[in-house]
């Protein structure tokens, strides 16, 4: 059975002698140099040819993600397997977007580093549970702040329009409104007619539930402070 051949790269020398020895116990995995940087990372990957990169993403000279994007661009058929201790979702797309195959947890096990190496010696992607939840949440995230976007774009008023809408939603009268805006009671009132009749909507309570279901809101905490 050919073995895997493994380079790490990582800062501390404690570390790498420590996956070495946790890796040397699989009969698949054979370690065949160390990386103290990013910068001979690259060197070590073009002198040794290994199928996985075990990298680290903070190291001196140059980060993970710098000498992963150079060792993808001179060596694709090098598969990058980032480990690190970094639970940020930046880092995580960052990595991916530089070629990496997959994101591992320092605080993983063997049996979850063991399966992570294999996987993307095989060319398949693999995340820690944490990773995966990290990235997930993200995209929720995203997706829903782009559904709100979405709703909002379909409102046809102008920006001071939706301003006053927002303020009209969290409870404020005219005259906070107009405190708040620097305008008159008056400009406020012409702005909340105007509003109505392009929304075609006549009272208090619908112009609140329109502005709710197109997220056209403003923290409520802000609000409150204004009346204060």
């Amino acid at each position: 059975m050919d073995k895997i051949k493994i380079l790490l790269a990582d800062d501390h020398a404690l570390i790498r002698s420590g996956i070495t020895t946790l890796l040397q116990g699989s009969a698949d995995f054979f370690v065949i140099g160390e990386a103290k940087d990013g910068v001979e990372a690259i060197q070590k990957a073009k002198e040794l040819n290994p199928d996985v990169i075990v990298i680290d993403l903070s190291m001196p000279k140059l980060s993970g993600i710098e000498a992963t994007k150079i060792i993808k661009k001179k060596h694709p058929h090098i598969r990058v397997l980032v480990l690190t201790m970094h639970e940020n979702e930046e880092y995580v797309y960052q990595i991916l977007k530089s070629g990496a195959s997959g994101y591992v947890l320092k605080s993983a096990g063997k049996e979850e580093l063991s399966s992570a190496i294999r996987s993307v010696a095989r060319g398949e992607k693999f995340f820690s549970p944490r990773v995966s939840q990290i990235m997930t949440e993200g995209y929720l995230r995203r997706a829903e702040e782009d559904e709100v976007k979405g709703r909002q774009d379909d409102v046809p008023l102008t920006r001071r329009e939706k301003e006053i809408l927002a303020l009209v939603a969290n409870g404020l009268t005219n005259q906070q409104i107009a405190d708040q805006l620097y305008i008159s009671p008056r400009t406020v009132d012409t702005h909340r007619t105007n509003i109505m009749q392009k929304l075609d909507i006549h009272d208090v309570v619908n112009l609140v539930r329109y502005a709710i279901d197109h997220g056209v809101t403003t923290p409520k905490e802000s609000a409150g402070e204004q009346e204060q």
